[in-house]
Order: C-alpha cells, then structure tokens, then sequence
C-alpha cells in the first residue's frame, strides 16, 4: 500500500505480533499499542486461536488467526516471549517457517524475552548477535548482553522490562526517527 502525501511517497509499513498460548502479555501488548501509535498498520494474531491467554492470566481476543492471514503481507513480524508462549512458538512449525521466510527476503524480524530462541531454533541467528532473556545465553550462537540489539533485518530485547525500549526501536525501524520521537515524547520517555 502506498500513501501520498504532499508530493512524496510514504509507505504504511504493516506488521504482525504472533500470540501464542502463554505469551507474555507486557510486551505483547505495549509493542502493539507503540506500534500503533507510531501509525504503524500492527495486527494482533493468535498462533491457533482469537482467543489467547497470557503467561499471567490475562486472556485477550487477537484480530487474526495465523492460519487465516498471509504474512507476505506484512513487513514485519514480531515474536513476544513468556513461558509457555515462547515454547509454543518454537514448536509451531508455521511460525520456523515464516520466520525463515522472512529472514531469506530480507524482511524484519523481531522477538524479544526468551523468543531469539525461536529465531535460533529456525537457523536464522547462526551469524547474527542476538540478545536473550538471562541465563537463556546458551540457546543462542552469539548472545551480547544488551536491552536491544539490531542485526541487520533481525531485532532481538531482553525481557519484559526492555518492552518499551524495544517497540520504540521497532517504531524507528517501521516508521523513522521522527516518528519513534514523536511517540516517545508523547509517553514522556524522556
């Protein structure tokens, strides 16, 4: 999709967040709202179901089911973490698929908490550093301990206190700086 806007061609950068059973609802839902306030096109999807329940209780109604959207129609997609949601990604064999999908077209992939070990578990982190909830290290090639890492077209966060910091820096990849600015000024970040 193409937006014009005073002579210039913006593009509406859509991603899509992945909710399996037992995803950790803090960065789940504050990379959907950042998102969404940076006017970013972000779909909430449930791995096998519209209706997901969080690691802590928190049951939601997603948008889509993954088997019902396309993800090439998407620029990104996003993996939250939490235990037993990060375990539920890694043995969906849909989600290794896009996941390496994405990574062969170049396209954005983001996971955060203990998910890089979905991203690990697909092959798309072999020669990438990547940043893992702690004591999580070993199930990733080359771990740095940071609250955000980007690596070429992969994005990987620490954990649930690093959520805001990573949807501000998914906001910046998706929309610029001006907009990731724009939304950190306005949750007052800063």
């Amino acid at each position: 999709m193409i937006l014009y806007l005073r002579g210039k061609i913006n593009f509406i950068m859509r991603a899509f967040v992945i909710l399996a059973e037992g995803f950790e609802e803090i960065e789940a839902f504050t990379v959907i709202d950042v998102l969404r306030r940076a006017k970013i096109d972000t779909a909430s999807v449930g791995l096998i179901s519209k209706v997901v329940s969080g690691a802590h209780g928190i049951t939601t109604m997603a948008e889509y089911v993954l088997s019902d959207i396309k993800p090439d129609n998407f620029d990104m997609v996003i993996l939250p973490g939490g235990d037993p949601g990060y375990r539920n990604l890694a043995n969906s064999e849909k989600v290794l698929s896009i996941v390496k999908d994405y990574n062969k077209k170049r396209k954005f992939i983001a996971a955060i908490c203990a998910a890089p070990y979905v991203l690990a578990k697909a092959g798309v982190l072999d020669d990438k550093i990547a940043t893992i909830y702690p004591g999580m290290e070993s199930k990733i090639p080359k771990p740095r301990d940071a609250k955000v890492v980007v690596h070429d077209n992969i994005i990987t966060s620490k954990s649930p206190g690093t959520a805001m910091d990573f949807a501000v820096k998914l906001a910046e990849i998706l929309a610029g700086k001006a907009a990731a600015r724009k939304v950190s000024n306005d949750l007052v970040l800063s």
